[in-house]
């Protein structure tokens, strides 16, 4: 019963939906016909298929723009030859069984090519079969497979330069990551398909050679079962057999010669890219003298005695046309190319000054890492690129900051496992890391009873042990923070970043902020009372980023540089005016879990020396008090301070605004976390809570 359209379409659908399942059965089916017998009818429809299919693939070697494009094409080349010597089986059975009956015996499309081909003729079938079996296997299968052994060397020896290029570019920041990614997949997978096209070339060869033996094996067998079991002549039997196996080894060799031209197809093509017309003609149309001569000596030829002058002639004619015509195709590119390196000599001259201060130019922030951390950045998952970049949206939020871009490189003057952190070309950081095991720190103190490496934690100096991976859950399971080898680097470089802000605020990243203001804001900003307003601006942000102050309310700062800097130029006492009106921020940023800024304050004794110490000059403010009185107020300070530091508490300082400044200045030496606040920074909603007081 004939199948209905709708019948055939929901098939169609069900073998689209399940193409694993199809692809399956296609391969059992192929295995299949090595020991189930095949009917004539179902015999023309597998040649058919494997004619096809060979014709397909030879269409997609011409007309892809690499090899990789069809690195499928191995696992291909399998399943074709597999198809062949299974139809070759089926074929060579019924030629055997049937052989008698005449030449229909092993179906129509055997038949047609014995018939079209051999011309009935099986000694004209012998020579041609020869002819393209030398083709193949000599020709063709053997240069194919020659190419594809070296390329195969070739590409897994060049493997390592390739891969240490792609680092270097990176290393330099000349590429994303992405891409680095996107070409170290497109080298293994360029490994990968030239080592495949080496071991699949060798099933081209094998499928030659067993279809010379089955053909041999056809003729004898044939002519041996004609004679002996169905009484024929040696002339019949050789005649029928004969007939039908040359049929059969075309039917055979000639999907095989056309395979076997797409697989050289393919392996030549080597490091050209574009279809295979634009990679072979273009180039040859780039010698037009080649094609003039080239039609001269056709030319020459015909005009021998004895030649056939037209035939030539009409050759020389066409070779002389092409020349002419891609002659001037190159004169007006040659045109266009000269126009095109004109302007490009116009771009370089005013841009080789450009050039020269590129190099002189510094990265601002740069991370050196020795040669036992590389795996860190080049290993196809590694994280410390991307933890090293989400490092801007941090001091983004929490400081209003724009991290310049961080610089990987490697450096093999360090220690294999250590790393260096360096702002604006000096380097302010070193440590080490172990990048196979884990750190293990207890935020207590208390001794870690693991076995491993003992170690400082690089950022805080803490004591913590590097383990093997494998022990990090346990390590968890005790109470301890268990670390990775990245993130101690990036909070390393977190800290020295937090102390190099106002370095790293140079004047171009000053402009930068204000160009994201509104254009009201960029206005006022570039019209502040100062022969230099930027330079002001940059110097109070540097300031208050000194204090790990966020500058993210930009507009609000610029207001208030803008009322003070009118009637004075001292930074420090226009930075004093901002911090009064960044209150609410300040003490937003002090707030503890109960919603009290805890605070310690000076004695009265303390308080009444500094405001003593301090004289006024116009507006300059200077303090004078002897050394040895400030090295005893940073012993007292230091004391209470470290009270609160063992249990992670860091209350502020709460002083005068008068002396504010002075007081934060002596402190940054051996307290760098405690913020020091004056009673103008305190917001009128801010519920204060005094813990101690120095000098009590």
């Amino acid at each position: 019963m004939p199948f209905s359209a709708a019948q055939l379409g929901s098939w169609t659908n069900f073998g689209l939906r399940n193409r694993d399942v199809a692809f399956a059965l296609g391969v059992v089916m192929v295995l299949g016909m090595l020991f189930v017998p095949l009917p004539p009818i179902l015999l023309d429809f597998g040649l058919a298929i494997s004619l096809s299919v060979s014709v397909l693939i030879l269409m997609i070697a011409l007309w892809i723009p690499k090899p990789l494009d069809f690195n499928s094409f191995p696992t291909l080349l399998l399943m074709v030859t597999m198809l062949r010597l299974s139809l070759n089986i089926s074929s060579t059975r019924l030629i055997l069984s049937r052989g008698h009956t005449g030449p229909g015996a092993a179906g129509g499309v055997i038949e047609g090519f014995s018939r079209f081909i051999v011309s009935g003729d099986f000694v004209i079938g012998i020579v041609i079969f020869a002819i393209l079996v030398v083709i193949n296997f000599v020709v063709i299968t053997k240069g194919s497979t020659r190419i594809a052994e070296v390329s195969a060397r070739f590409s897994l020896d060049a493997m390592p330069g390739k891969q240490m290029a792609i680092d270097a570019d990176l290393g330099a920041g000349m590429i994303t990551e992405e891409d680095a990614r996107r070409r170290r997949r497109t080298l293994e997978a360029e490994s990968a398909f030239f080592g495949a096209m080496d071991g699949a070339s060798k099933f081209v060869r094998g499928d030659a050679v067993a279809g010379l033996i089955i053909t041999l094996i056809n003729v004898v067998g044939g002519i041996l079962i004609g004679v002996i079991q169905h009484g024929l002549t040696i002339t019949q039997a050789l005649d029928n057999y004969t007939t039908l196996t040359i049929g059969d080894g075309l039917v055979t060799q000639i999907p095989a010669l056309v395979v076997s031209l797409a697989a050289g197809l393919i392996v030549t093509k080597g490091g050209t890219e574009g279809a295979t017309n634009e990679a072979v003609l273009g180039q040859l149309s780039n010698f037009p003298k080649a094609l003039y001569m080239a039609a001269g000596l056709l030319l020459m030829i015909g005009l021998l005695p004895g030649f056939p002058l037209l035939v030539f002639l009409f050759l020389a004619g066409l070779m002389a046309g092409l020349a002419y015509l891609m002659q001037h195709q190159t004169r007006r590119r040659d045109a266009a190319e000269a126009a095109a390196e004109e302007k490009r000599k116009t771009r370089e001259s005013g841009a080789t000054e450009e050039t020269t201060q590129s190099l002189l130019k510094l990265d601002e922030l740069r991370l050196e890492l020795g040669s036992g951390l590389v795996p860190l950045i080049s290993s196809m998952d590694a994280a410390l690129p991307g933890k090293v970049k989400s490092l801007r949206n941090l001091f983004v939020k929490d400081f209003g900051f724009v991290l310049p871009a961080v610089r990987i490189k490697d450096n093999a003057a360090l220690p294999g496992n250590s790393y260096a952190i360096l702002v604006q070309g000096v380097e302010v950081a070193r440590g080490e890391v172990r990048p196979t095991g884990m750190m293990v720190i207890d935020p207590a103190g208390t001794v870690i009873d693991l076995p491993g490496e003992r170690t400082k934690e690089p950022t805080f100096g803490l004591p913590a042990v590097w383990i093997d991976r494998g022990r990090a859950a346990e390590a968890e399971r005790r109470g301890h923070t268990v670390v990775d080898p990245e993130s101690v680097i990036t909070t390393h470089m977190t800290e020295v970043i937090k102390e190099h802000m106002p370095e790293l605020l140079s004047y171009g990243a000053t402009q930068e902020l204000v160009k994201n203001l509104d254009r009201e804001y960029q206005k006022l900003a570039n019209e502040i009372s100062n022969p230099a307003p930027i330079v002001l601006l940059q110097h109070v942000l540097q300031r208050l980023l000194a204090e790990r102050v966020s500058i993210r309310n930009m507009q609000l700062i610029i207001e208030s540089i803008a009322e003070t800097a009118a009637s004075t130029t001292n930074v420090v006492t226009i930075t004093d005016h901002v911090r009064s009106r960044l209150a609410n921020q300040i003490c937003r940023a002090l707030t503890d879990a109960a919603g009290f800024v805890p605070v310690l304050v000076m004695s009265a004794a303390w308080e009444n020396e500094f405001t003593e110490a301090v004289k006024m000059n116009g507006t300059e403010r200077t303090l004078l008090m002897s050394p040895q009185r400030v090295q005893e107020f940073l012993l007292d300070a230091r004391k209470l301070i470290q009270q609160f530091a063992a249990r992670d508490e860091w209350p502020a300082l709460m002083v005068t605004p008068e002396v504010r400044s002075f007081v934060r200045s002596m402190l940054e030496r051996v307290s760098p976390m405690t913020q020091v606040i004056s009673h103008n920074e305190i917001h009128r909603k801010a519920a204060l809570k005094t813990l101690g007081t120095i000098g009590a």
